[in-house]
C-alpha cells in the first residue's frame, strides 16, 4: 500500500512518446509543476494533453508546449500563452476545445467508468454540429474539423452526446497525501485535480505535505487512494514555488 516513490522522474519512468496525460490545475493553481518538469527531462515528445488549460509561457505545461512535446491538447481555456495560440494557428497542434463543465465531467465520468452521456452545454452551436477547427493547415484553411455529436431529446430539450475520458498517465497536485494515496486539496486547486486524477489508468500526484496513514480523517479526504498509484512527496522549496498568473494590488 505504500506508493510513495523517491523522485518524480522515478514515478515516470516508464513514460514513452505518444502517451495521453490527464493534467490537474487550474490557471497557474493546484499545477502539479514538479511532476511536468520531470515529464519534460525524460524527453517523451508526441504526447496527447487533456486540462483546463495549457499553462502559461514558461510555466506549468507552457514548458512541454514550448519544447515542441505536445501534439494534441483537449482543454477549455486556450488564454494567458502565446506560444500555444501560435502553434494552434501555424497548424503545428491540433485543440479540442470544449465547454468548461463538460471537460470536467468527460473527466469525471471516465473515472466512474460511464462511457458517454447527455448535456446540453453546446446544443444548436459547432460543439454539436461540427466544423469547429481542431487543427489547422500551413495555409491558414481547416485541416481537421471536429466531427457532429449526436442529438437526443429528453423531455422536450435537446442534449448532445458527450464521451468520456480517460488517459495513459494522470499528474495532479494536492496539499495533503498519505503514503497511501489518499488526497486533499486546498481550494481553487480542486477543481480540476480531482477529476484528472479519476480519469488516469497511472495517477501520479504531488503532494507538498506527506502524512503518515490514519492521520487524514475519512471527512477530510477529497480523492481516495484507490484512485492513485504513485506519490512524490515536494520538499518544502518545491511546495512553495507557486507561480501567480496575474498579479493584483489595490491603490494605497
Amino acid at each position: 500500500m505504500d506508493k510513495v516513490m523517491a523522485t518524480a522522474q522515478e514515478a515516470l519512468a516508464d513514460v514513452t512518446d505518444g502517451r495521453s496525460f490527464a493534467v490537474g490545475g487550474f490557471g497557474l493553481s493546484g499545477v502539479p509543476e514538479v511532476l511536468i518538469g520531470a515529464l519534460y527531462e525524460s524527453g517523451a515528445s508526441d504526447l496527447a494533453v487533456v486540462s483546463n488549460n495549457c499553462g502559461v509561457d514558461g510555466r506549468g505545461l507552457g514548458i512541454l508546449l514550448a519544447a515542441g512535446r505536445i501534439a494534441r491538447v483537449t482543454g477549455s481555456y486556450i488564454g494567458e500563452n502565446k506560444e500555444f495560440a501560435r502553434q494552434y494557428l501555424a497548424g503545428e497542434l491540433e485543440v479540442e476545445l470544449t465547454p468548461q463543465g463538460t471537460l470536467a465531467e468527460r473527466l469525471r465520468a471516465g473515472g466512474a467508468g460511464i462511457p458517454a452521456f447527455y448535456t446540453t452545454a453546446g446544443v444548436g452551436t459547432q460543439v454539436a454540429d461540427g466544423g469547429l477547427p481542431w487543427r489547422y493547415a500551413a495555409d491558414g484553411s481547416v485541416a481537421v474539423a471536429s466531427p457532429p455529436k449526436e442529438v437526443r431529446t429528453f423531455d422536450g430539450v435537446d442534449h448532445i452526446l458527450e464521451h468520456a475520458v480517460t488517459t495513459d498517465y494522470a499528474l495532479v497536485r494536492a496539499a495533503r497525501g498519505d503514503r497511501h494515496g489518499n488526497l486533499v486539496f486546498r481550494r481553487a486547486a480542486r477543481n480540476f485535480n480531482p477529476l484528472a486524477a479519476m480519469a488516469g489508468r497511472v495517477t501520479v500526484a504531488e503532494v507538498e505535505e506527506l502524512v503518515e496513514p490514519g492521520v487524514l480523517g475519512p471527512d477530510e479526504i477529497h480523492l481516495p487512494g484507490v484512485f492513485v498509484q504513485r506519490v512524490v512527496a515536494l520538499t518544502p522549496e518545491q511546495a512553495a514555488d507557486k507561480g501567480i498568473e496575474k498579479r493584483t494590488v489595490r491603490e494605497r
